[in-house]
Parts: C-alpha cells; structure tokens; sequence
C-alpha cells in the first residue's frame, strides 16, 4: 500500500495508539512513544506536518518489525479504508 504524504506526527500518533503506543515523553518537536505489546518498544516521532516520506518508511519499518508485521500489513491497517 502506499503510504500517505500529507501525514503529520501527531495523526500518526493517534494512529499508533491502535498498537498500544502512548506518548511517554516529549523533548521539544519529538514525541517519544512506548508500547508493552509484544515486548517493551519505544519509538520517537517529529511533530512535523507533513512528516518526510523516508522518515515515515523508517517509523513504520520500525514498528511493523516490532510487532512482527510486513511494512505494507501495518500501513493498511493504520491508512487503509
């Protein structure tokens, strides 16, 4: 699936919490976030609007590896219809 473009960091925030992720803290323009589903994983994201294209594949990269998923299983859950 291809993944949004006009996506910023807190609406991928709110999409993360599906996962169990909650904002643990926050330093300046990142938020860090935490989840305990399948193992402690924490994972930091810009508050950019729109977030760049390669950081967003990283982001999802890094948490569809965590929950053990593909890329394009977690992009469709979380963006797709």
């Amino acid at each position: 699936m291809r993944i949004p473009r006009d996506l910023g960091g807190d609406e991928l925030v709110g999409q993360l919490r599906k996962y169990g992720y909650v904002a643990t803290r926050q330093t300046g323009s990142h938020i860090r976030l935490t989840t305990q589903q399948g193992g402690e994983h924490h994972i930091t994201i810009p508050r950019h609007n729109p977030l760049r294209i390669g950081t967003l594949n990283s982001i999802l990269k890094d948490v569809a590896e965590h929950l053990a998923m593909s890329r394009d299983e977690l992009a469709t859950s979380l963006f797709g219809k």
